[in-house]
């Protein structure tokens, strides 16, 4: 039988899974027609609509949780930026097609390790959600770690891209890794993973696909954070100001 456990931490814990995905989704998504070739614009174009398909399942169950009346629909687009609890990675800038693709990669290897976990969960519409979507990001995976390999041991143009992307981006996914006190509940709940228990598996992936694709894996330990919290980066208002900007502006519009 499940432990109980406050609500609270199980709703800031359904907001952090759903705003990183629909975050990311929205990030990728706009590559749509500006990606160097047609097969990476389809590619990109199906990833960012199997991420934004994972958020209505994670922001729906969140909006069960609160009880408050709220939908996917309502806490994607009426939220605030200091609301949102996606991590600082995923609204980092799309750059160059190196930087996308390496940021990718770095979430793909900790979104594949999340929901592993979570196909154990104590909670039955978790580990429902999770088995679901992580037939989905195991391409995800499969997907941008062969493109760093290749790119990463290309020529020395898209090698120099690919690192230069990984040391931009590293100081990012600490956070990923970071835990509170709602984490530590979940975690003796059964609910979800300590984050930092996610770590050893994470290392082991990102060190060995960097191995292969020739990349230098930094050294320096500086995490940028606060996104859990909702202190985020001047990156994610404009990211919502594009993705809210027609429910704002004409509230409760349906097609």
């Amino acid at each position: 039988m499940a432990t109980s456990v406050n609500p609270s931490f199980l709703l800031e814990f359904l907001l952090r899974t759903g705003d990183n995905a629909l975050i990311l989704g929205h990030r990728v998504s706009q590559w749509c027609g500006h990606s160097p070739v047609l097969e990476e614009d389809i590619a990109l174009a199906n990833t960012a609509l199997d991420l934004i398909g994972e958020t209505q399942l994670w922001l729906g169950l969140a909006g069960e949780v609160e009880g408050k009346g709220r939908t996917a629909d309502s806490l994607a687009y009426l939220r605030d930026a200091a609301e949102f609890r996606n991590v600082l990675l995923v609204e980092r800038p799309n750059g160059d097609f190196g930087q996308t693709l390496m940021r990718q990669f770095l979430f793909d290897v900790w979104h594949f390790e999340l929901l592993t976990a979570l196909q154990e969960s104590s909670n039955a519409r978790i580990a429902e959600i999770s088995a679901k979507v992580l037939k989905e990001v195991s391409y995800h995976l499969e997907r941008s770690a062969d493109l760093i390999i290749r790119l990463g041991d290309g020529s020395a143009e898209s090698h120099r891209h690919m690192q230069s992307a990984l040391d931009d981006l590293w100081a990012y996914t600490g956070e990923l890794f970071l835990t509170d006190v709602g984490d530590d509940a979940l975690a003796e709940a059964g609910i979800a993973p300590a984050p930092a228990s996610l770590k050893p598996k994470w290392e082991a992936t990102v060190s060995r696909v960097l191995g292969e694709a020739t990349l230098r894996r930094p050294t320096d330990n500086y995490i940028h954070k606060g996104g859990k919290r909702g202190v985020h980066t001047e990156h994610l208002g404009y990211i919502l100001a594009e993705m809210q900007f027609l429910q704002r502006a004409y509230p409760g519009a349906i097609w």
